[in-house]
């Protein structure tokens, strides 16, 4: 047994083909993406775009900024509501003091009071809100809006990809189940690509499947395979879409 990095040499054939080795069942699959998706909550219209396909940005770093006008008018509203609420709260107070006053008086006013401090923080987190910060730190994967266009509601500005939501797909037959569990690892290689690139099976599907998405081999399309997703250790080496080779590690090369 080794430690990390793993010394392998291991031998590479097409989705599901012979392997000559037993002891070392291989595949082939593709990168896929969790991409997380950046909008507005509200429509409007782009004015600051602050960043372009291809950027890394940190976590709470700017990405958006959209018109604001209506959100600030609110706020002012809402700000006049609380004023008068609040003014209308002492007055019961004083009210009742002097018995002029309810205890009823009073205490609508003060429920007129907590209503209107609500309105008013819903209103500054509308506004707030209007500047979008990236919730993660990652990479821009696509732009689907410029500034000067107008968003539509629910409609995401663009899309990021944080490191650890890249992932491996890649087809397994019923027999290689078996020999195959969470946690265990793979290693990947791709065209063009270093060397090898370790990582560790996060899924494996419950229900099988007669035909993958995307067919690799004509000779196998009757035979039942069921999903694996492994999460790469070095997901910046690896792109979306790229098709990549995949390699069980011996049971006696794992740590």
């Amino acid at each position: 047994m080794i430690g990390r990095p793993f010394a392998l040499v291991l031998a590479f054939a097409a989705f599901l083909g012979g392997c000559e080795n037993a002891d070392r069942p291989h595949f082939q699959g593709w990168v896929e993406a969790d991409l997380v998706f950046v909008g507005p909550d509200e429509p409007g219209r782009i004015e600051v775009l602050a960043v372009r396909e291809g950027d890394t940005v940190e976590k709470g770093a700017l990405l958006i900024e959209v018109d604001d006008d209506l959100q600030r008018a609110d706020v002012a509203m809402a700000e006049a509501a609380l004023a008068n609420a609040r003014q209308a709260f002492e007055r019961a107070q004083s009210l009742l003091k002097t018995a002029a006053g309810t205890q009823k008086a009073l205490d609508d006013a003060e429920a007129a009071l907590r209503t209107a401090e609500a309105r008013l923080a819903a209103a500054k987190t509308r506004l707030a809100r209007r500047r979008i910060a990236s919730p993660a730190s990652g990479t821009v994967q696509q732009v689907y809006f410029r500034v000067g266009e107008q968003v539509p509601a629910g409609r995401p500005v663009l899309a990021l990809l944080p490191p650890g939501n890249v992932k491996i797909r890649f087809f397994v037959p019923e027999a290689t189940l078996p020999r195959i569990a969470v946690g265990d690892p793979v290693a990947v290689r791709c065209d063009g690509c270093p060397g090898e690139t370790l990582a560790r099976i996060a899924f494996i599907a419950r229900s099988a499947e007669f035909t993958p998405p995307v067919i690799y081999s004509r000779d196998e399309r009757s035979k039942l395979v069921f999903l694996v997703e492994a999460r790469p250790q070095q997901p910046d080496r690896l792109r979306v879409g790229q098709p990549v080779d995949v390699s069980v590690v011996p049971a006696e090369r794992r740590q």
